[in-house]
């Protein structure tokens, strides 16, 4: 049985014992001269890297005929502007893009907490203000 803490049954004495099957090859045989498959998961994956704040403030001044200190300016305004809203409100949306949520987490006894089937020990926690970003309704239709 799953869990249970008794040793699995024995063959009685004096039989032989039943011969184990080989583990399965870990990869097909090699044939030489050809390059090693990638997993199919995996083939169409990259190392993507995200776009910089310089990057991103270069693409919007090149699209809005603006400058680069411009488009750096109103970047540093609109994450002020969240920040600030996200601490008063607790909510700030981005249109079409993001919405960003605070939330409290209730302070934690200390105790005994039974964590899968075993009784551990649990040190109080404070509570604390949880930041979670959730996208918009508008992106997930477009992506």
């Amino acid at each position: 049985h799953f869990g249970s803490s008794c040793p699995p049954p024995r063959a009685p004495p004096g039989t032989p014992p039943v011969p184990r099957r080989p583990p399965p090859p870990s990869s097909p045989p090699a044939v030489p001269g050809m390059a090693p498959k990638a997993m199919k998961g995996m083939k169409g994956m990259k190392a993507v890297t995200a776009m910089s704040k310089g990057a991103v403030a270069q693409a919007l001044a090149d699209e809005c005929e603006l400058k680069k200190a411009q488009v750096t300016s109103i970047l540093d305004a609109l994450a002020a502007l969240g920040t600030e809203q996200a601490k008063k409100v607790g909510k700030f949306t981005l249109p079409g893009l993001v919405m960003i949520k605070t939330r409290l987490k209730p302070a934690t006894k200390a105790g005994k907490k039974e964590i899968f089937g075993k009784i551990c020990m649990v040190k109080a926690k404070p509570a604390k203000t949880v930041v979670k970003a959730y996208c918009v309704a508008a992106l997930k239709n477009q992506i």
